[in-house]
């Protein structure tokens, strides 16, 4: 099975705020992009849910979503790391802060969490209900589809074609923004911009060069709605020869 590459520190010290303290072997830690801040009141109910949880509970949901919980690790740190991918999966802490993508993803899973909203909506869906099969179903269909059919392919045959369905939907298109990914790099800007161009007016864009040089990504916010659907419809999921599908998301 393939997990996603999601690497969630191990707060020991914030563990302490919460119970005593308790000798435990130290380990190396990774640090995460953003900090979590456990005074957050977001952050203290995810915590609190996270304490009333088994610990067999917690593991199933941390592998659900691609991650491992080292089997030398305690109750406390296993929770304390299911309460950062929560908030991380959650875009942040505090709930009035503006979700944004982070620059790369770990894994499809991950990816698709941000950007396909019906199927984010099912997995959610299966976290309210608890239901941590399906939630394992569906982060190993999206990591490898090949391997999860072969698993999974006759217990969850009509679950797993409700995933590829949601991953193939189109989200509605409400506003002239689309966010993109996948255009060659050798384009450049400008010669992005007049592309898009072609199909109406474009008010703004702004792009960047992968770290490895090869796409362009980006926001451009069209002259209407109208012109952004023809975008999305022209563009998204062309194969451009560059690795990955070109992808055009309405935000």
């Amino acid at each position: 099975m393939k997990t996603a590459c999601l690497i969630l520190p191990l707060l020991a010290s914030s563990a302490s705020a919460f119970v005593a303290p308790r000798c435990q072997t130290a380990r190396p830690t990774a640090s995460l992009k953003m900090a979590i801040d456990y005074n957050d009141p977001v952050v203290m109910e995810e915590f609190n849910l996270v304490q009333t949880m088994e610990y067999d509970d917690v593991v199933a949901e941390l592998a659900a979503s691609g991650v491992r919980a080292p089997a030398d690790m305690g109750d406390m740190d296993v929770k304390l790391m299911l309460v950062e991918l929560r908030t991380v999966m959650n875009g942040g802490a505090s709930s009035n802060e503006v979700k944004t993508p982070p620059a790369t993803f770990g894994s499809k899973f991950e990816e698709y969490l941000w950007t396909k909203p019906f199927f984010a909506e099912i997995y959610e869906s299966c976290k309210a209900n608890g239901d941590h099969n399906k939630m394992n179903v569906a982060a190993e269909y999206c990591n490898d589809p090949e391997n999860a059919v072969s698993a999974y392919g006759k217990a969850y045959a009509e679950f797993i074609e409700e995933i590829e369905a949601a991953l193939n939907a189109k989200p509605e298109v409400t506003s002239p923004t689309v966010q993109f990914s996948g255009f060659p790099a050798n384009m450049g800007e400008m010669g992005l911009k007049m592309t898009l161009e072609a199909l109406g007016e474009v008010a703004d864009m702004s792009c960047s060069e992968s770290d490895d040089g090869i796409t362009l990504s980006g926001e451009v916010t069209f002259g209407s709605v109208d012109i952004a659907k023809a975008a999305i419809e022209q563009y998204d999921g062309m194969d451009m020869g560059m690795g990955d599908k070109l992808q055009m998301i309405s935000i």
